[in-house]
């Protein structure tokens, strides 16, 4: 469904742009094809500028849990641009989605925004630093916590996608005190601790991590890192960036019943404008300037734009049955791919929290970053581009999670699954009995 006008523009845009693109992802690199040249979305849906239609998985990677354009969203925003889009002061609004957020998540009493993910996870991480005295931080491989220097160790995400280790540019002494482990090992979480507990300030973790595609905790491993961070005097951030209000109104950590002392918020929290938030207990946030000494400044930070499409978008999460409705869409939707796989003899494990899932295939089984690399991205590469030919817009590398709305219905599944179930019919793969695990 990809055309020259798309083509042309991208030509335009790597004139001008690294790359073509203001994200790396974007560029398609791991991926066949070109991507659309979208002009507007509405729900479930893109279309681009030849008006193809285009069922979106992607969802500008997390934010739009309610589909484009949602009604609500776009009359808050378009009452708040006649009042002003930047003030320089703090607003009502500020206040009234900081009361939202609190109010909902259980490891929150106060919050900072700021403007993006990276700047929520190194913030946290300065105030762990500041809290404790220590400098060591912990992370896993295959977690991605923004683009930071002492975070690009071993991060999943566009990283992983296009093959790059850490990034030039990065100074070895800006990640020589973050240590890196696998996701889900408690034994080598525990053997660090036995080493090094009294120098480590925080570990940082995705409860559910998104960014090596969708990788769920195992049993037991959330509640380790909580009780080896409290025997320790370590912080316990969570990067909910992907997760908060997402999995369930009160994040991750109120599904899975796990408390960590710092989260990092976005995506949801802004309606798919920039935005991001980092919060946590109130001895923690009491540290942050001006109340403390822990620096950290915006000027842009709770634009009410942003204030005012979360404070929409929550106010509907709370008060509809958006979670029940997107349980149903992905467990549809899981199901459905993991039938076709298995039907077709091709080895495939469908990973799913709620409303975010991944399809690794040529293995049987991911549960951390080396799982997923084992992954066969040629053959995601070919789903995607026949995926692409079906209207069905994934996130273009196998280390990112594909999201769903509550504007999606059953045909839109059923369609994707369709496709799915015509290409893997052709693919030639090992028995389950003899995949990859």
């Amino acid at each position: 469904m990809t055309d020259d006008a798309g083509r042309a523009l991208r030509e335009r845009a790597e004139l001008v742009m690294p790359g073509g693109v203001s994200s790396p992802v974007r560029a398609f690199r791991a991926v066949r094809g070109t991507a659309p040249a979208i002009t507007r979305a509405a729900g479930a849906h893109l279309f681009d500028n030849q008006g193809n239609r285009f069922i979106d998985f992607v969802l500008a990677y997390g934010p739009h849990i309610l589909g484009h354009n949602p009604p609500g969203v776009r009359e808050a925003l378009t009452e708040q641009l006649g009042r002003g889009v930047a003030f320089g002061t703090t607003t009502a609004l500020e206040v009234e989605l900081a009361e939202r957020v609190v109010d909902a998540v259980p490891s929150i009493d106060m919050v900072r925004f700021v403007n993006s993910g990276t700047e929520a996870t190194m913030s946290a991480i300065r105030v762990a630093r500041a809290a404790t005295q220590r400098d060591r931080i912990v992370k896993f491989a295959g977690c991605y916590h923004g683009h930071a220097d002492a975070l690009l160790a071993d991060a999943g995400s566009g990283v992983a996608t296009l093959g790059i280790s850490g990034s030039p540019g990065v100074p070895a002494a800006a990640v020589e005190a973050t240590a890196v482990l696998p996701y889900n090992d408690t034994d080598a979480v525990k053997a660090l601790f036995a080493e090094q507990g009294e120098r480590i300030a925080a570990v940082i973790v995705e409860p559910v991590a998104g960014n090596m595609g969708c990788v769920l905790p195992a049993p037991g491993f959330l509640e380790a890192l909580r009780k080896l961070c409290s025997s320790h005097g370590s912080v316990l951030i969570f990067d909910e960036v992907m997760t908060g209000f997402r999995l369930a109104y009160g994040g991750a950590q109120q599904l899975l019943g796990v408390t960590p002392d710092l989260t990092c918020l976005g995506k949801v929290i802004g309606g798919g404008l920039p935005v991001a938030a980092y919060g946590g207990r109130r001895r923690l946030m009491a540290l942050v300037a001006p109340q403390g000494p822990v620096y950290q400044a915006g000027t842009l930070s709770g634009s009410p734009l942003a204030m005012v499409a979360g404070c929409a978008v929550l106010d509907q999460l709370r008060e509809g049955n958006v979670y029940e409705v997107l349980e149903v869409l992905g467990s549809r939707m899981a199901n459905g791919l993991s039938s076709a796989a298995e039907e077709a003899g091709v080895s495939c494990v469908v990973n799913r929290a709620g409303s975010m899932l991944t399809p690794f295939l040529g293995v049987v089984e991911v549960t951390d970053f080396a799982g997923a690399r084992r992954a066969s991205t040629e053959l995601f590469r070919d789903l995607h581009a026949e995926w692409l030919d079906a209207g069905v817009f994934w996130p273009p590398s196998q280390f990112e999670s594909g999201f769903i709305s509550s504007a999606h219905d059953p045909s839109d599944i059923d369609h994707a699954v369709e496709a799915f179930t015509a290409f893997v019919a052709r693919v030639p793969s090992p028995a389950l009995d003899t995949a990859v695990r």
